[in-house]
């Protein structure tokens, strides 16, 4: 009997379930969007809930789908939007507040306060991380301090606090609470050199021991589902989102990277087994472990905002009625008309994490119409892109000749010829553009013995199409020039 694996991609958007076979094809997927909940300016929540009812549904949806039962699947793996916070209560398994999601700002005010004490930098030789909104730690600390109750309960070992990874596999087998390294990594509470949960950091924060997950690898089996449509099937994989689509793009040799093109953008470095400080803006996470194999460390830069600003430009604006338009639109030009978008909507991450900083439009004349918009949208993920890339060179010594693109934007043709024209590098796509799904089954999977090696998943990986540049070096650097001006537009406007 043909057997496969699946994977839980739960997105800050969406969630999906995904089934791959052997050679990593999809051989049956669902997916379900979840409301998006904003309280107030910079502030941006999921509900739980609704989340793990939307997991629910669509490991239903696409078992049915495909035709598939719980027979079927070897292991399934899970991978999650990062950073986004969640307690709950041990007994009853009830969120005590909404999700605080990777994005939200609330805890502006606490960076802040632990920056004037000893800089933006004075955790990143024990996290790898600079001090931002956007880590988990700061997140709890907030729910602790704010949900009445909170941080007397969670001293008594009667909350769990976990990333929604730990949420699903909590929920999924009945009780266990626990993380993987990828994910911990971005808690800023793990000691990146011990990867256990840093006494340090959980006194400076305020943080009390109790209420934290277990810290596991990447790939093991954690325990079995216990209800639904996958009961007795392992969970056996756990990546961070972008953990997971380096992994689905075999980038398992140091100076290896991708750039995954979603909600935000993420571009990581496979370092190897040292973690690589960053002296460029970058951060130093966990790549992945696989067992009881050494855990290897990437560079990243991490962008706020990428496809979410083609949301922004439908939702918000009105420009576009689907996201799928905003390519035809912005061909309708033959440029950006000098018009350019920093999407500062949450402050600026990487390179420049500035939490201050707000988006802007620039460079606007009677001439600008909605198609100059359009693409200066797209243009604005490339431009962030080229940014990341050169700070990822500084800090590693390595020079990017081709980049491995994956995520939802990568389908869009004219943003991939302009990310190569203004990197002046090669762009290549996968036949299997759905890596996050895939590199969180690839765990599973290497657990369970689906997959022996890591040279198995290599064997995979395949390419579909390369775009290469064609933009003259004059042009390309007037662009970045006005894009870098444009960027310091945004800088100090919250104050």
């Amino acid at each position: 009997m043909t057997r496969f694996t699946g994977a839980i991609d739960q997105g800050t958007t969406s969630t999906r379930f995904m089934v791959f076979d052997h050679a990593g094809n999809i051989i049956a997927s669902a997916q379900q969007e979840h409301a998006q909940i904003y309280p107030r300016p910079g502030w941006v929540e999921h509900s739980p809930l609704e989340i793990l009812r939307n997991t629910e549904a669509v490991i239903a949806a696409a078992l049915s789908t495909g035709g598939l039962s719980a027979r079927d699947i070897v292991s399934i793996g899970i991978t999650n939007q990062r950073e986004t916070t969640i307690l709950w209560d041990r007994r009853t398994g009830e969120p005590l507040h909404n999700a605080l999601v990777w994005q939200d700002t609330r805890v502006d005010p606490l960076v802040a306060y632990f920056t004037g004490q000893g800089g933006k930098d004075r955790f990143r030789s024990i996290t790898g991380l600079p001090l931002a909104s956007y880590f988990s730690g700061l997140k709890l600390r907030w729910l602790l301090d704010n949900v009445a109750g909170a941080r007397e309960r969670a001293m008594r070992g009667e909350l769990c606090f976990g990333t929604v990874d730990s949420w699903l596999v909590w929920h999924l087998t009945g009780g266990e609470h626990l993380t993987d390294v990828t994910n911990a990594s971005r808690t800023q509470l793990m000691n990146l050199a011990t990867l256990q949960w840093d006494p340090e950091m959980l006194s400076v924060f305020g943080i009390p021991r109790e209420v934290l997950p277990r810290i596991a690898s990447s790939s093991e089996i954690y325990g079995d589902v216990k209800r639904g449509a996958l009961a007795g099937v392992p969970v056996a994989g756990i990546l961070g989102d972008q953990q997971a689509a380096l992994t689905g793009q075999a980038c398992f040799s140091p100076g290896e990277a991708k750039n995954t093109y979603g909600t935000g953008c993420f571009l990581l470095m496979n370092t190897g087994v040292k973690p690589i400080s960053s002296g460029a803006g970058l951060i130093t996470t966990v790549a992945y472990q696989f067992g009881k194999a050494p855990v290897h460390y990437a560079l990243e830069g991490s962008i706020a905002i990428a496809g979410a600003l083609v949301q922004w430009l439908r939702d918000n604006l009105g420009i576009i009625a689907s996201s799928s338009e905003v390519e035809a639109l912005a061909a309708s030009v033959e440029d950006n008309g000098d018009v350019y978008i920093v999407p500062a909507f949450s402050g600026l991450y990487a390179p420049h994490w500035k939490d201050h900083a707000r988006g802007v439009i620039a460079g606007l004349t009677r001439y600008a119409n909605k198609a100059h918009l359009a693409r200066a949208a797209l243009e604005a993920t490339a431009y962030q892109t080229r940014e990341v890339i050169a700070a990822m060179e500084q800090d590693s010594d390595i020079r990017l000749s081709t980049l491995r693109v994956d995520g939802g934007m990568v389908v869009n043709e004219l943003l991939m010829q302009f990310q190569a024209d203004i990197l002046d590098a090669q762009v290549v796509r996968p036949r299997v553009t759905e890596t996050t799904a895939l590199g969180a089954a690839y765990a599973a999977g290497l657990a369970t013995g689906y997959w022996r090696n890591i040279e198995e998943l290599r064997s995979n990986w395949g390419m579909e199409k390369t775009w290469s540049p064609r933009m003259s070096k004059a042009r390309r650097g007037e662009l970045y020039s006005s894009w870098q001006k444009a960027v310091t537009r945004s800088f100090g406007w919250k104050e």
